[in-house]
């Protein structure tokens, strides 16, 4: 009964996605306009000193990107079903709180797979070395990024019950980690408070995981992985379980008081 109710949830969640087009379209813009903006502006003034194809490396950042912050935003649908009183069916409903939003990330981060067949269409054209073998090497790893992603969403929403407050709390979340987690740029040497933040930011582990699988075996490996990708798969999956348990227990609670 569990695997059937956290399935519809699940389709609930991504059938919202795939109707909503100007989501769809948006979320194609984003990853031209770095990969092809500042991927080929920095390859053309840098590539030839780096020692790594920037659009590349920009590439993969961007696939993290993709799985992580659209899961987490989606889990904004947390604030609207509240509205529309969904949520108070679905607890009424005889389901653990953790299948309904497990259900939920689920739903998210198969949207934000969808998502990824445009980024590397879009990355191909635009110059990065893409192949079809490393791509499918890091699905397994982006499937757990996107998990991490849905649940650090679940632990952001469960305090949260206006959209249009969701709205401006998620980029104040999101931005700064794209920076500090080396989406655009490598953190292998950073300023000691930079390297320190960094290193809080859970982002950061998830983009150094998808490209250590993706790098594994190349000559760029050592100038673009931090760690080894054991490493930060074991980080990635304990910050699922923690934020998915923390957010749980704080949405749970805040729906008992309501």
């Amino acid at each position: 009964m569990y695997f059937d109710a956290l399935a519809t949830i699940a389709y609930r969640d991504f059938m919202k996605y795939v109707r909503n087009r100007p989501r769809i379209m948006f979320s194609l813009v984003f990853p031209a306009i770095f990969i092809g903006v500042l991927g080929g502006s920095f390859q053309s003034n840098f590539g030839s000193t780096i020692g790594f194809n920037f659009i590349t490396f920009v590439f993969v950042g961007i696939v993290t990107q993709t799985m992580f912050s659209t899961t987490a935003q989606g889990l904004i649908s947390m604030a609207t079903d509240r509205d529309s009183n969904f949520t108070q069916e679905l607890l009424a409903a005889p389901i653990p709180r953790f299948v309904i939003l497990l259900g939920k990330i689920i739903g998210e981060s198969l949207a934000a797979f969808t998502q990824l067949v445009g980024v590397v269409l879009i990355a191909t054209v635009l110059g990065a070395q893409v192949s079809i073998s490393q791509v499918a090497a890091i699905l397994p790893a982006a499937a757990l990024v996107g998990l991490m992603g849905g649940s650090f969403g679940v632990l952001v929403m469960a305090n949260i019950k206006d959209p249009e407050a969701a709205n401006q709390v998620f980029p104040l979340l999101m931005f700064p980690q794209f920076f500090l987690a080396g989406l655009f740029t490598p953190v292998r040497h950073l300023p000691i408070y930079l390297t320190i933040l960094s290193h809080v930011t859970p982002l950061r582990y998830a983009v150094d995981l998808l490209r250590g699988i993706y790098y594994q075996g190349r000559p760029e490996y050592a100038k673009v992985v931090t760690s080894p990708a054991w490493i930060n798969a074991i980080v990635v999956a304990a910050l699922f379980v923690v934020f998915l348990a923390v957010g749980t227990f704080q949405y749970s609670r805040n729906e008992k008081n309501k």
